[in-house]
């Protein structure tokens, strides 16, 4: 989803935190955490991580926790680390993933990126990151995991808010003048963008949290990591040139961290190479955007499939039965094709917006709920139906400034809230 915010940057600096679990006080410094961090994990490795508190695994269609299968209901809510920076709005992280664990969400996407310079921006230029951003991020990491919530940390957007490639190519044009960029796809294969994008993931990954002390790449509470929101690249439908960014992006996060999950971020569309199933998506347009739901699951680094889900966005043409019986066809279609590749599949957004008109909250409830009952349907079959993220959680604070038409208070939809904790419930039930 493409959310924009813009505000003036204010400053914060956090001096000293508590880690919840063990009553130790870690100093804030990089450096001193990252000592802390590296004699722990020098003397007793992966012993060092509570069985209680393990990775999460895929094992085969299914999400495996301590050998057990685990299935996700959660949400999105991409401005942890955003308004985490801000002193006067780092109290709505704790309040909202309250909220959400109240309703039993055991799962959380949020983003691990801000490029540019726009409002509490983590990396301000190529390999420049701001410390007191990154502190934002420690502490939603540590507000999750003290909540039971893990995390899903998406890198960078395909679209232009929060930086996105669209800042990358910007970027390389600024310090490469003269060089061939010729639209902002040339961030998948300019070598200079992709060892900047490189630096950012390892920056990301070897970080160690300044509130707990582990780096990321050792931290249980990340469920797993996102390559790219939402990947398109218009400027060759073939999917040849994505197809060999994910390939090796892949394989580079593999490279840095072996115990996390990895998936691409893909909204689910089918592209050239399974043009048998174009009837699925929207229309004929979306054949064309360079991805392909399959081929790109197909890369052996990627662990589960994610599909996105708007159409009030992609076909508001259409009646409200009408929109109901695509997503009906949408779901059901991708877990078959997720079957066929024997892995989970995650409905990483999905929502209804307030902005179409005669809206009101039963329609939202409707509309989750088809996708609930079939991913439900599907996980106690043992198919790859592996749980949804609702798009998206807010605070009442924070509405104006979030409200994309598809942002929601739990506190103020008591029926949504409802259909959410009783998902949680059942698919908790399951065994």
């Amino acid at each position: 989803m493409n959310t924009i915010n813009s505000r003036n940057s204010v400053i914060f600096q956090c001096l000293q935190q508590l880690d919840p679990f063990s009553g130790k006080s870690y100093a804030t410094t990089t450096e001193a955490a990252a000592t802390a961090s590296d004699q722990l994990y020098a003397t007793t490795g992966s012993e060092a991580i509570s069985a209680s508190y393990s990775f999460v695994q895929t094992r085969g269609t299914q999400f495996a926790l301590n050998g057990q299968p685990m299935y996700v209901n959660g949400a999105n809510i991409y401005w942890l680390m955003v308004f985490g920076a801000n002193p006067y709005t780092k109290y709505a992280v704790t309040d909202v993933l309250q909220q959400a664990a109240g309703v039993g969400l055991n799962v959380v996407r949020t983003w691990a990126f801000n490029d540019g310079n726009d409002y509490n921006a983590l990396q301000t230029s190529p390999g420049v990151f701001n410390e007191n951003v990154f502190q934002a991020l420690d502490f939603a990491i540590s507000e999750a995991k003290r909540l039971g919530i893990r995390l899903i940390l998406s890198l960078v957007n395909n679209n232009p808010s929060f930086g996105g490639k669209q800042q990358y190519v910007q970027w390389a044009r600024q310090y490469q003048p003269g060089a061939n960029l010729p639209n902002e796809d040339s961030f998948y294969t300019d070598p200079t963008i992709i060892s900047w994008y490189q630096n950012m993931v390892k920056t990301v990954l070897t970080r160690v949290n300044t509130v707990t002390g582990v780096a990321y790449r050792n931290e249980p509470a990340i469920f797993a990591w996102e390559l790219i929101n939402e990947p398109r690249c218009i400027s060759d439908p073939t999917g040849n040139t994505l197809q060999t960014w994910i390939l090796d992006m892949a394989s580079y996060v593999k490279s840095l961290d072996s115990n996390h999950m990895l998936e691409v971020g893909l909204e689910g569309f089918y592209g050239s190479e399974t043009f048998s199933r174009a009837t699925v998506n929207p229309d004929s347009y979306f054949t064309q955007l360079g991805t392909d739901f399959i081929r790109n699951n197909q890369v052996w680094a990627i662990d589960f499939t994610t599909v996105h889900s708007y159409p009030d966005l992609w076909m508001p043409q259409l009646s409200e039965p009408e929109m109901l019986g695509f997503m009906q066809n949408w779901v059901t279609s991708h877990i078959q094709d997720t079957a066929y590749l024997q892995k989970p599949v995650l409905f990483a957004e999905f929502g209804k917006s307030s902005w179409t008109p005669g809206f009101y909250e039963g329609e939202r409830d409707s509309f989750m709920s088809l996708v609930y009952d079939s991913i439900y349907d599907s996980a106690t079959n043992r198919g790859p139906g592996a749980g949804a993220l609702v798009w998206q959680l807010t605070t009442a604070s924070l509405l104006s400034s979030t409200q994309d038409g598809f942002a929601f208070v739990l506190s103020q939809n008591p029926s949504t809230a409802a259909i959410m904790q009783s998902q949680s419930y059942r698919m908790a039930q399951i065994t």
